[in-house]
């Protein structure tokens, strides 16, 4: 057991303002507001909670104007998925610990995770106790895997080419952007607005992942972005 005497505690030597500005930082990142308000109880008495992220987007510029040291984030968000989220926060951020917190247990999808920069990998039914557990694992420079996802498969993943894979490679990151805000409805005019470009590039842009993709109307690219997990509709 741990000795609670004065001097002999880690942060003894300490001032309360160095304690906070060493704890480490955490950002959430979930559309689901009663898990994201859940994960920030569970952690704020151990860890600094930065910030709450309602979408991919807003988790980017979040992560860049906050710099947190670790990030745990959901698969399936709104205008940007977390994978591709999370490529673009470690492109900006490298150093930065990625944890995903979804309710999918697909072991490829975990892999791809990983392959985007995650460290962590859980499921929305695993114990409370294991989203402390991998952020504790990832500070460490280790990776956590939830127990109910079979690890061999996850590494069985990152080594084949898969179908899912190779597909979703062929899109740029811009074509993916695009063809994710397009699957969850939006007009052309909305995505123009969001990406900051014009319909006509809009447009231009999904001609490509069309051509790209063989794909005919837009229930096909509905479909090809709800299979390779780029939305959560």
């Amino acid at each position: 057991m741990g000795s609670n005497l004065p001097g002999t505690g880690p942060y003894d030597d300490l001032s309360l303002e160095e304690i906070r500005m060493n704890r480490t930082r955490i950002l959430l990142a979930d559309d689901h507001n009663l898990v994201a308000e859940l994960c920030k109880k569970l952690l704020e008495t151990e860890y600094e909670v930065v910030g709450i992220a309602t979408d991919g987007r807003a988790l980017v510029r979040a992560a860049v104007e906050l710099k947190p040291d670790v990030i745990i984030a959901d698969v399936g968000m709104p205008l940007l998925n977390g994978l591709d989220a999370a490529q673009q926060v470690k492109q900006k951020l490298p150093t930065v610990k990625i944890i995903f917190l979804t309710m999918n247990p697909d072991p490829d999808i975990a892999a791809e995770a990983f392959r985007r920069g995650a460290s962590a990998y859980l499921v929305k039914t695993s114990a409370a106790s294991e989203v402390v557990a991998s952020v504790r694992e990832v500070l460490r420079g280790k990776t956590y895997v939830s127990p109910t996802i079979p690890r061999e498969m996850i590494d069985l993943s990152l080594w084949q080419h898969k179908k899912l894979v190779d597909e979703t490679h062929k899109l740029t990151d811009r074509q993916r952007e695009v063809l994710q805000l397009l699957a969850e409805g939006k007009g052309m005019k909305e995505v123009a607005a969001i990406l900051n470009m014009t319909t006509r590039t809009v447009a231009f842009h999904k001609y490509r992942i069309m051509e790209v993709l063989g794909t005919k109307n837009n229930a096909d690219l509905v479909k090809y972005a709800v299979r390779n997990r780029m939305t959560s509709l």
